[in-house]
């Protein structure tokens, strides 16, 4: 009897997760229920799931609003009444078209409308929806002579007050309004809930058709629905075997091309995988991520493919990977295996540059004239802890200054909040982890055999391509697989890198001969010593270290430091000793003689999310297929914990009945337990090892280049003005930006390098757009009094030009050329120039007076406000020159000793603690620009805190690890600068 329900997926309005919506029906003893979000099928298939296990027949529908005012609602009397609601709401979604008083003439669904003053015809499929509220006043109503017409319409979207209250402060989140401002319109009544059947006849006496009506109706809704059944798009050349054929044809036909000669080896893996994949019916998602690398690679875009597919000889036959599974042992049945209900993932990555394209490629290719069959995957953004708080704050109507107090004030003992705080925390525990609205998933992209609004509606985010209503949990369960398809700096680096290689020195770079690289004795050298700033993915402080420590020069070495530089690893503690076995042969022997015979290339340490597999199937013998609901569950894709918890059970039951030591088993479960979720498959990180190979490829052998790359495509890990400091290192000569010389990116001639436009920060990309469209058309420009004469242009916006040196070429001072323009401006408000300023006649030229000379530190702090960082040296600003401080090559020389060093701070690292305390790793530069590492324990951290950006001078003790030195630090205290006024 209920048509109206409303879950937490009413985005801001509904209270209720569709479990404990679930759990209210049953407790009242209801056998149907309708779930009706409004505007929103997000909650639609886990209401399908856990109302089938609960007992109740679940039926679903649309509750159709503008804003809060309820157009009608739709119940989807099957599948394609779900299809038409869909397609209905998406259409005024992503046109964004006010729902109309009707609704328009529906096959398969059931409108509902909420009883009106004025009686209208109705269609067959069109009935009046009464509340209880309103049968004081309906005996005069003209829609009495119509009782068959007529349902019950309880909405229902609380379960007690503190819902009410509840859905009263989302409403006022959603309106940016004050609780006490918030309109009775914008939000339900407070008897918007679930009654049960006894309760019902007794709000509506003498009318009882109305429950029957509407018990009538839920039962002719009939939506049965087959999950896990894929639903992806299939016969992409028109038949399963024609599918089947082209696959092998193609996959037979690249692995000639990979390997030439093909070996036994390899052709029973290609068979081994084929059947696998025809079995499991995941030929067409083969295929679709083939036709989308034959496209990039018609259009020159570079790609890497990784995830779990990268341990397949069918995606390296067909171009998807660059990683050869015969040459790195990859486990197969971390690919796939019988028991794997998903595709393997395919995470393609593109350039931040062509991404776009690629997905424009698969909505055109992929949807018909006549129906969609693609959208983006969607995400469930969530309220979290602080983000709820300050919500909160606002509603309640706090300054910020009490918000951010209480948030952090909040969770510690002994606090005594006042009224408001009390309320703030109470909600906020009931909020979060509420959804709050729809984002776009990172890169997963849905291709459906049916059209896609068989399963969802859709929205049209500022992106421009729609998005699902559901995440890529739900899309995993109804068997929707997500296409990744996903961006990357690092290959925007690689290729433009290339394109400026040949620009300035006229060679055409091979990008994709990784083979030789691999034995490219320079890229060895860097690997080994760490030099590895701007190469994808091995340049952060950490992987620098990373690498230094291992003396890692191998292509497998680098695989293996890929993941073992993720989290879980380094939190098991597994990482320290990965490079103790790995440096020291003798130490190998203290590992467990089955896991190392396991995994003995990682020398019996779990590494790769495939070791998670074996560990699981050889050491407990655990089933492949238990062993993989193991993996999903630590990884958080499982989305049953009874399952993994009787998985987890049975791995200690059968260490036991091995006669494991229980010691061992405990030890084994907690290297998986800790480091399962943040690990890499080996194929993955293989993938991202080729492309490490190929940034250390440019940045050994085009330094330059490759870092104006790096800098044109907006850097990586760290700050531009590191790159740039890179380049310097490397014999760049880097030039301000110059009116005649650069453009709007940084550019390179030689080895000059002169800084883009682009990094003004407040000169606006109008001016930039002027500025250089009229030297292209005209020719450089002659002087200052030339480009104001030829280029419309603010005195504002003059003046960061000027105080960035771009007129230094004509031998002018920046005084001088500061005070010429503030005269030449002057002038032109008294006589308006005709066709160019210095055309008039009249005006007279500027006399300019004698100026003392800049101070050299005034250049600094003039780049740091303009460019936001300095191109001269910062050292030059402290203010005291005379501090001593030895130099970061030094530092061997001074191993267990107190020493000082003046360091200009790069980068910080914040991490806790066991204890749950904070600790910092430091990151500088020193006068002669060499990187020093500092490592920052939580008593220094409370009495030394890191400060800002700045010049610091740090006291230490000097460590050493593998031969890796750092300083643990006792003091660090940010320099006092120079001061022009001191």
């Amino acid at each position: 009897m209920h048509l109206n329900c409303h879950s937490y997926y009413s985005f801001k309005y509904g209270t209720l997760p569709i479990e404990e919506l679930i759990s209210e029906a049953k407790g009242k003893k209801l056998d149907a229920l309708a779930l009706t979000d409004i505007n929103s099928t997000a909650g639609v298939f886990p209401f399908l799931r856990e109302a089938s296990r609960n007992g109740i027949h679940p039926v679903i529908g649309i509750d159709f609003r503008n804003g809060t005012q309820q157009a009608y609602i739709g119940l989807a009397k099957n599948q394609e009444g779900f299809f038409e609601l869909n397609k209905h709401l998406s259409h005024h979604r992503i046109k964004q078209v006010p729902f109309a008083d009707r609704a328009p003439e529906f096959t398969n669904s059931f409108i509902i409308y909420p009883l009106p003053d004025q009686y209208f015809s109705l269609r067959e499929n069109e009935y009046i929806g009464v509340s209880p509220e309103r049968l004081n006043q309906f005996h005069r109503s003209p829609w009495l002579r119509h009782k068959d017409r007529l349902v019950l319409l309880q909405p229902a979207t609380f379960t007690s007050k503190r819902d009410f209250s509840a859905h009263r402060l989302l409403r006022s989140i959603d309106l940016n309004a004050l609780l006490s401002k918030l309109p009775l319109s914008e939000q339900g009544n407070a008897s918007d809930r679930l009654y049960g059947y006894a309760e019902m006849v007794a709000r509506c006496e003498n009318h009882s058709y109305l429950i029957y009506n509407a018990q009538k109706l839920l039962e002719q809704c009939q939506f049965s629905f087959y999950f896990q059944a894929v639903k992806n798009k299939r016969d992409i050349l028109g038949s399963d075997w024609q599918d089947y054929d082209y696959l092998r044809k193609e996959t037979l036909k690249g692995a000639a091309r990979r390997y030439g000669e093909m070996t036994p080896t390899i052709e029973t893996r290609i068979e081994k995988e084929l059947e696998l994949i025809q079995q499991k019916g995941f030929v067409s998602y083969f295929l679709i991520n083939y036709d989308i690398i034959r496209y990039a690679q018609q259009k020159g875009y570079y790609h890497v493919g990784r995830g779990s597919g990268a341990n397949s000889i069918v995606a390296y036959s067909l171009f998807i990977t660059d990683v050869d599974p015969i040459e790195l042992d990859l486990y197969f049945e971390r690919f796939i295996n019988l028991y794997r209900e998903n595709p393997p993932d395919f995470d393609i990555d593109f350039s931040w540059k062509d991404r776009d394209d690629i997905i424009d490629y698969v909505f055109k290719k992929y949807n018909t004239p006549e129906q969609e069959h693609v959208c983006l995957l969607a995400t469930h953004t969530t309220f979290q802890y602080n983000s709820v708080f300050r919500e909160l704050g606002k509603v309640f109507g706090l300054p910020k200054t009490e918000i951010e107090s209480l948030i952090y004030h909040a969770d510690k003992p002994g606090y005594q909040p006042d009224q408001f705080g009390r309320l703030i925390i109470k909600y906020s525990q009931v909020l979060k982890n509420f959804p709050s609205h729809l984002s776009i998933h990172a890169g997963g992209i849905l291709i459906a055999h049916k059209p896609i609004h068989y399963y969802t509606a859709t929205e049209l985010p500022p992106k421009g391509f729609p998005i699902s209503h559901f995440d890529m949990h739900v899309a995993e369960d109804i068997g929707l697989h997500k296409f990744d398809i996903l961006s990357q700096r690092g290959l925007g680096h690689i290729k433009t890198a290339v394109e400026i290689i040949e620009q300035n020195q006229g060679v055409k770079v091979d990008i994709h001969q990784v083979s030789e690289f691999k034995q490219d004795p320079k890229i060895k050298m860097h690997l080994r010593e760490g030099k590895t700033i701007g190469a994808f993915y091995v340049e952060s402080p950490a992987m620098r270290m990373l690498l230094a420590k291992m003396k890692a020069d191998e292509y497998l070495e680098l695989v293996a430091a890929s993941s073992i530089i993720r989290p879980g690893v380094a939190r098991s503690g597994m990482m320290r000793e990965y490079i103790l076995r790995h440096v020291n042969p003798a130490r190998r022997k203290v590992a467990h003689p089955v896991l190392y015979d396991i995994m003995p290339e990682t020398y019996g340490i779990m590494v790769y999310q495939e070791d998670v597999i074996k560990v699981a199937h050889y050491f407990a013998k655990l089933s492949l297929s238990e062993a993989d609901i193991l993996r999903r569950g630590m990884s958080g894709k499982s989305r049953s914990k009874d399952e993994f918890q009787r998985v987890k059970s049975q791995f200690f039951i059968n260490c036991q009945q091995l006669g494991r030591d229980p010691n061992v088993t405990k030890e084994v479960w907690h290297q998986i337990e800790s480091f399962a979720g943040y690990s890499f498959a080996k194929g993955h990180s293989a993938s991202f090892a080729v492309e490490s190979y190929q940034s250390l490829f440019l940045k050994v052998h085009f330094p330059l280049e490759f870092m104006v790359a790096v800098v044109n495509n907006f850097g990586g890990f760290y700050h531009t003005e590191f790159y740039i400091h890179e380049l310097r290192m490397n014999g760049a000569q880097i030039e301000a930006p110059h009116i005649n010389e650069s453009d709007y990116l940084t550019n390179i001639k030689g080895r000059v390098v002169y800084l883009g436009f682009i990094h003004l920060k407040n000169l606006e990309t109008a001016t930039s757009e002027r500025l250089l469209r009229e030297r292209s058309q005209h020719g450089p420009f002659a002087g200052l009094e030339d480009f104001i004469a030829r280029v419309e242009i603010s005195l504002e916006q003059l003046l960061i030009l000027i105080r960035i040196g771009c007129f230094r070429f004509t031998q002018k001072t920046k005084q001088e050329c500061l005070w010429e323009a503030h005269f030449i401006f002057n002038q032109q408000r008294k006589v308006v120039p005709a066709g160019g300023l210095f055309q008039k006649q009249g005006l007279r030229k500027a006399q300019v007076p004698q100026l003392e000379a800049n101070d050299p530190r005034q250049e600094i702090i003039d780049q740091i406000d303009i460019l936001e960082f300095p191109l001269d040296s910062p050292f030059l600003l402290v203010k005291d020159q005379s501090v001593p401080s030895i130099s970061a090559k030094k530092l061997k020389k001074f191993l267990g000793k107190e020493v000082q060093v003046i360091g200009y701070l790069v980068t910080i690292k914040y991490t806790r603690t066991v204890k749950g305390d904070i600790m910092n790793f430091g990151t500088f530069v020193d006068r002669s620009g060499d990187w020093v590492d500092t490592v920052h324990f939580p008593p220094v951290v409370k009495k030394h805190p890191f400060k800002g950006r700045g010049i610091y001078l740090i006291r230490g003790k000097v460590t050493e690890e593998f031969s890796f030195y750092t300083i643990e630090v006792s003091r660090c205290e940010r320099m006092a600068y120079w001061n022009a006024e001191d």
